[in-house]
């Protein structure tokens, strides 16, 4: 095995890259800061047939306590170009609140519903992200401004697709079917009176500090079970009683039962226990099944 990949790092501890603040070492490391070096560095993991994974900002993911046994690739591609027609593209290392504020200083409306969710242009590809309107009569998903992107797909080739491509559904994406990478989103925008837009900011971020953990204060991946059609996870695990549930350092959030924090130097085999003391405890009063959206990333 030969990777011809410059400043990569070996036993790269990843716990530092997550919002869990959680996970043990990657077997080798690099950061990528332009499209070119993230292409080569994908080449060159499938050169060699190792396997890889693609860090954005590190939310709704866990990685175990033994880390990855691979290349892990840290985006950090984040150019942004605004376009006539309220268009705008990024690549897809580019942060999610950048460009809400960036949109929001040019009048153009879209990001704004994802305000305060920690993500990548390429993480929120991957789960169609998606949060409340203001409302809170539908849920907003990002599939609704993407128009094309540019992606590498599984068999190495580099081509652009539309929306339709991606078959995006409720925290599901083609990606999670296919070994596709995306390189760079364009959206369609439209325009909005800059107060609008911060309103609708504002609105959001108070929704959600009154509703659910601040990373700030708790570490956590953000939601961990998925939604059951016309039933709230947190809903049925409150109904359970187990919010302030503990194991090791991992504890069903106070605030809101579909979070589990790291309330001090959890591991990730606790979050993991809890998760599964969590669905064992629901699925025994409750009779309902619940499914984990997190990606579990590294070796168990």
């Amino acid at each position: 095995m030969s990777l011809n990949i410059p400043n990569l790092k070996k036993n790269k501890l990843l716990a530092p890259f997550t919002t869990y603040h959680i996970g043990g070492p990657a077997d080798l490391f690099v950061e990528v800061r332009t499209i070119d070096e993230l292409t080569h560095a994908l080449f060159e993991a499938r050169r060699n047939g190792i396997p890889f994974f693609l860090l954005g900002c590190g939310a709704n993911i866990l990685v175990t306590d033994k880390g990855f046994r691979g290349l892990v690739i840290h985006n950090l591609a984040k150019k942004i170009i605004f376009h006539d027609n309220s268009k705008v593209s990024a690549e897809s290392g580019a942060i999610i609140a950048d460009l809400i504020e960036l949109c929001c200083d040019r009048g153009l409306s879209g990001f704004e519903h994802f305000v305060g969710i920690p993500s990548t242009v390429g993480g929120a590809m991957w789960q169609n992200l998606h949060f409340l309107s203001p409302d809170r009569q539908r849920t907003v998903f990002i599939e609704e401004i993407v128009q094309t992107a540019r992606i590498i797909t599984e068999e190495g080739q580099c081509c652009t697709v539309g929306a339709d491509y991606f078959q995006f559904d409720y925290d599901r994406s083609i990606l999670q079917k296919r070994k596709d990478i995306v390189l760079d989103v364009t959206f369609q925008l439209s325009a909005k009176q800059k107060k609008e837009i911060r309103e609708i900011m504002d609105i959001n971020m108070a929704w959600r500090n009154t509703r659910q953990p601040q990373l700030a204060e708790y570490p956590s991946c953000g939601s961990v079970f998925k939604k059951i059609k016309g039933i709230g996870a947190g809903r049925l695990i409150d109904q359970v009683g187990l919010k302030g549930t503990r194991i090791g350092g991992a504890e069903v959030s106070g605030k809101h039962a579909n979070f589990i924090v790291n309330a001090g130097n959890a591991h990730a085999s606790d979050v993991l226990q809890l998760i599964q003391y969590v669905q064992e405890e629901v699925k025994r009063k409750l009779g309902y099944t619940l499914e984990t959206e997190i990606t579990v990333v590294g070796e168990l």
